[in-house]
């Protein structure tokens, strides 16, 4: 306003008012915005839709392993540096944070969803143990019938633990297996067979589970040729998920430092790139559709629930050393040390060491990244 008077000539003029009042905006009755979305879209159908509980994902992440594997990242420790009555004390301080963290988040009504046990190597626990954290997770929460997965590496699957996870009605077993090809197996650390492998597939499906088995692509010495085998096995096991990873390599892990002196040679970005190609063509050529990016389920019948429900917004109680969860717009990780983590549960109190708060605005680009 003051440009455009300030354009024109400068004359006299005896009353200034009209050009103010030409700048008012008109009087309205017509109100202002009170809500979002507006009245004429709700209905009656909506009430029931939302006081329905919202449903709940549970993480328990159980860190033991056999061996520490050349490429594996997350938090996992060694039988080697734990003994049995420590791994029990592990166990019974999760049950307690699964205790604490129901009362804590009012969980104990919600219909669980999904149920995950990851690791490490669950299935490395006792019955005994398997057994206790089942019978505090039906303690606490409300299982409306989940998907309940538990992950387990080939030579640790017996068939005294599959008829425990059987009783516990386990639905879905996810076995490491990262390759068929046993030269490649070695150089991770591990001591895994061919035979091993489909012994503890059988297993698993003679338990009526949905079984899934996980490859890595990109594994030291790995040819097309290799990759290709591994593909080929994985199919032909019957398994009604088949997921790939791509190999990922972090600072604190053996294949690291193994690359950076240059005692292995991994697949670079464009061998990598072949390797995808290959084996999704394979998959739709056996019928193995994608229910998200990584994870191929045979028919498309067999959903992957836990990752899905994470990924569209749904809570997740995460329990267990270094685990990470989402409660509504709380997200937080666990301890990462788990003689850190066992004291601070047995005095009582939760053991998150970070969090975040999510904002509204934090909130909707979460709904679209978690969306891509």
């Amino acid at each position: 306003m003051l440009d455009t008077v300030q354009d024109q000539p400068q004359q006299p003029h005896p009353d200034p008012e009209p050009a103010v009042v030409s700048a008012r905006p008109e009087l309205s009755r017509k109100g202002f915005i009170t809500t979002y979305p507006m009245f004429r879209y709700w209905n009656k159908e909506a009430i029931e839709e939302g006081s329905q509980l919202r449903p709940l994902n549970v993480y328990v992440h159980m860190p033991y392993c056999i061996q520490r594997c050349a490429y594996c990242w997350f938090k996992t420790t060694t039988l080697k540096e734990n003994r049995l009555a420590e791994i029990d004390r592990y166990v019974a301080s999760v049950c307690r944070e699964i205790e604490m963290a129901s009362e804590h988040f009012d969980l104990k009504k919600r219909p669980v969803e999904s149920v995950y046990f990851g690791g490490g190597t669950p299935s490395l626990m006792t019955e005994a143990n398997i057994q206790l954290l089942f019978d505090t997770l039906h303690a606490n929460f409300n299982f409306a019938d989940p998907q309940i997965t538990f992950e387990g590496e080939p030579v640790t699957l017996s068939a005294r633990k599959a008829a425990c996870l059987q009783r516990n009605k386990v639905n879905r077993i996810s076995l490491g297996i990262q390759s068929f090809k046993e030269e490649i197996v070695s150089q991770t650390g591990r001591q895994d067979t061919e035979e091993d492998a489909f012994r503890a597939i059988e297993l698993a499906k003679s338990t009526g589970a949905d079984v899934n088995i996980d490859l890595i692509s990109g594994l030291a010495g790995e040819t097309m040729e290799t990759w290709a085998y591994s593909v080929k096995r994985a199919i032909e096991s019957g398994a009604h998920n088949i997921t790939v990873y791509k190999l990922e390599l972090y600072a604190n892990t053996p294949y690291y430092t193994a690359e950076k002196n240059q005692q292995i040679s991994l697949p670079d970005d464009e061998q990598e790139l072949e390797f995808m190609k290959y084996a999704l063509a394979e998959f739709k050529k056996h019928d193995y559709k994608p229910c998200n990016s990584f994870t191929f389920v045979k028919g498309g019948a067999y959903d992957q629930k836990h990752t899905r429900s994470k990924w569209m917004g749904n809570d997740n109680c995460a329990v267990g050393v270094s685990a990470f969860g989402s409660i509504g717009r709380y997200n937080y990780q666990n301890l990462n040390d788990i003689p850190s983590y066992i004291d601070t549960v047995e005095s009582g109190r939760l053991p998150a060491f970070r969090a975040y708060n999510n904002t509204t605005f934090d909130l909707m680009l979460r709904e679209v990244v978690m969306g891509i």
